[in-house]
Order: C-alpha cells, then structure tokens, then sequence
C-alpha cells in the first residue's frame, strides 16, 4: 500500500512539473502587444531620442538672447625692452621687458536682423516635427505589430482547422480500413486516404514552422524574449462582424489631423523662416557691450572700466546674399507646392484605405458562405460514401474544400482587421 502511495505521490508531482511550464506561458492581446511595442522597440527609442535632440537644440537657441561674455590674458618677458630709446650720447632708456595684459567683456546684441528671434522660432518647428514624427512612429508601430499579430492568428487558426481534419481522415482511414479487411472496399482507397493524411501532416509541419517562425518576429518587436507566449485568438467563424460605418469620416476635416500633413506644414514654416534668416544675414547688427581691462606694462598696474557699442554692416555680401534671398523663396514656393499636392494624394489615400474596408468586408461575406456551402458539401459527400453512391476522390475533395474555405476566411478576416486599421491610421486616427 505504501508503495502504491509512493507511486501516486511521484506520478503526481512529475505531471505538476510537466504542466508549470503550460501554466506559466503568458498569453497576449493585441492591445497588450501593442503597448509592449511602443514602450520597447527601437523605432520608438530613436524617435524620442530625436526629439530629447531638438529639445536641446531649442534650449541652445534660445541662449542667443543673453550677453555674449569672454575674457582673454596674456604675458609676456623679452630679452630686451620692446621700446628703447637714447636721451644723450651714453645715456639710454629701455621699457617693456615684461608685463601681463587681461580683460573681460560682455556683448549684448541689440539688432541682428531677426536671426535670433527665427533661430528660435525654427528651433521650436524642429521639436514641433520631432513630435509629429514621434507619433508617425507610434502609428508605423502599431500598424507593424497588428500585422505581426494578426499573422500569428492566421496561422493558429490554420492549424486549428488542420486538425478537424486530420481528425476527420482518421476516422475515415479506420472505416476504410474496416472495410479493406472485410472486402467490401479496395486498399486503393486506403491508399488515397494515406497519402491524404500525409499531405496534411506535411502542412502541419509547415504551419508550426512558420508559426514559431512568427512569434519569433513579433516577440523581437515587442521586446519578448524568445517564442514561450501565445496569442489570443479570437476569429468569430459563425458570427459575421457588421459593416464598420462609424469608421467613416469626412475625408477633407481628417487631413489636417494626420501626422503627414503636420509634417507638410511644418516644412512650409521650416522654409519661411529660413528665408527670414537669409534676409536677417544682409542687414546690420547693433552691439553694445562693457568690460573690465587690467595690464601691467611698466611694473604699475592699471586697471579700467570700458563701454562700447558696435555696428556692423555686411556690405560686400549683399550681392550675394540676394542671390540666397531668392533661393530661399524658391524653396519656400516649392514646399508650398508638395504640401498642397500631398494633401490631395492624402485624401487620395484615405478614399482608397476605406475602399480596401469595404472590399475586405465582402470578402468575408464571401468567404462566410463558401464555408456554409463547403461544409453542406463536405456532409452529403459523407452520407454519399456511406450510401456507396460517390468515390473517395470525391470525399477527399469535399474535405480539402471545407479546408480551403475556413483557411480563406481566417486570411479574409485578418485582412480585415488591417485595413480597419490602416483606414484609422489614414484619417488621422
């Protein structure tokens, strides 16, 4: 008796070690994949690290508004005076042997054209693109992982279906096999009924590589480690999903919400304000600034206060710089003309995104009723067998049918999905 305990105990504990590993596999959704991908991959990180840059870029500009100050110091100590001179035959008089020279100066710019106030302004554009790029990258992301996920779906879907029938064709090779031993059929059947479910297994194989194959992929993306997780899945075969129609917005109000256009906007700004600073280049600067000089040239010191004001003006590159003035309003026209044609081709883009919807629906209403049909198919063509009123060519093929159609509805509904999104995505959204 003990003996059978011990044995008990033992089975026990082996079978809780065997099911820890399927306990402790994580199962994630697509909303959990995709906030795993935008905290962890490395198109994000590059994304915020541009825009930490341009913050920085900014707070760099924004210093041009405050007192340039320097100080400079020298020393010196000659062989001989620098400043020698004879007061009377015999008699002479040597200055400057040594000494030490020092000052410290502030400058403050009153007028610089206006390059300061738009180096600022277009420091502030940069954070502005940077920003909008960000979520550029949020939306590429999101859309990358709901393909990488839905993929996954797919597949597990497949070998769900992969399985009925491999189910299926087992019970159908017992019966056949039955029927071989008793006469009643030829092994010819058997035969065709064997090298069915090698087909099958065959794609099994396929389907579990590719499978672990996709999990690896999405598992680098989101910043899993290895392909230990599953993915929810949940494609509704007998309940057909309803036409999304809330989706739908008006495409001209959606443009000024995507990314792209911002960007295009942006660019306009970008150029305008170079322009500005083209012109800004060719007119004068006005200066003031004060300091504090020290030398001690002949062994005395003489420390003093100064105050200055400057003006500079860029006489010889105003040739030039009205070359660089119509360059610059060149390029601002041209930004002007992509941003405009790219918004068209936006819209453009959005009309065909929900397109794709509509076209992706149908395609499950289609797909829905193949099933319907195949599986009708796929039962008279087992009553049709049973009777002995159809070969086993014919059943095989009903079989593959009913394959083929739930295969054609998991990719249908799949491909749904992603264009819900990339519509989403192409409004705005």
């Amino acid at each position: 008796m003990r003996q059978d305990k011990y044995k008990k105990v033992v089975i026990f504990a082996l079978c809780g070690f065997m099911m820890f590993p399927l306990c402790a596999q994580k199962t994630y959704t697509l909303e959990q994949c995709r906030s795993m991908a935008l905290a962890h991959n490395i198109k994000m990180k590059k994304a915020h690290t541009d825009l930490k840059a341009a913050e920085q870029t900014k707070k760099e500009a924004f210093t041009g508004y405050f007192p340039t100050v320097g100080a400079t110091g020298a020393g010196f100590n000659a062989n001989k005076g620098l400043l020698e001179m004879e007061l009377a035959p015999g008699m002479g008089m040597s200055m400057l042997k040594n000494g030490i020279v020092g000052s410290i100066t502030a400058t403050q710019p009153l007028f610089t054209g206006g390059q300061i106030v738009n180096s600022n302004k277009l420091a502030k554009v940069s954070v502005e693109v940077s920003k909008w790029q960000l979520r550029q990258s949020e939306n590429e992301v999101s859309y990358t992982t709901e393909q990488y996920y839905w993929q996954i779906v797919t597949l597990q879907e497949k070998l769900t279906t992969l399985t009925t029938v491999q189910k299926m064709l087992d019970r159908l090779y017992q019966d056949v096999e039955v029927a071989v031993k008793a006469g009643m059929t030829t092994r010819n059947e058997l035969l065709q009924v064997e090298l069915k479910r090698n087909e099958v297994a065959s794609n099994r194989i396929k389907l579990e590589n590719a499978l672990s194959l996709s999990k690896m992929v999405l598992a680098q993306y989101i910043g899993e480690t290895g392909d230990g997780f599953e993915i929810e899945t949940d494609i509704p075969v007998e309940d057909i999903p309803v036409f999304p129609e809330q989706l739908r917005r008006d495409h001209h109000a959606s443009l000024v919400l995507t990314p792209e256009y911002h960007l295009l906007e942006k660019n306009v700004e970008a150029n305008r304000l170079q322009k500005n600073l083209a012109i800004g280049k060719n007119l004068p600067t006005i200066a003031i600034g004060a300091g504090y000089m020290y030398d001690d040239l002949m062994d005395k010191s003489h420390p003093f206060g100064i105050a200055f004001a400057t003006v500079s003006i860029p006489i010889s590159n105003w040739w030039g710089g009205s070359h660089a003035i119509k360059k610059q309003k060149l390029q601002l026209k041209y930004a002007e003309y992509e941003r405009d044609d790219t918004g068209e081709l936006l819209m453009i883009k959005m009309q065909k995104a929900w397109n794709d919807v509509d076209d992706a629906y149908k395609q499950i209403l289609i797909a829905r009723k193949s099933i319907e049909q195949a599986t009708e198919n796929l039962k008279l063509n087992e009553d049709y067998y049973k009777a002995g009123t159809t070969s086993m060519s014919d059943l095989l093929d009903a079989q593959s049918m009913f394959q083929q159609s739930r295969d054609t509805y998991v990719d249908a509904y799949s491909q749904y999905q992603i264009k819900k999104l990339e519509y989403l995505l192409a409004t705005g959204r």
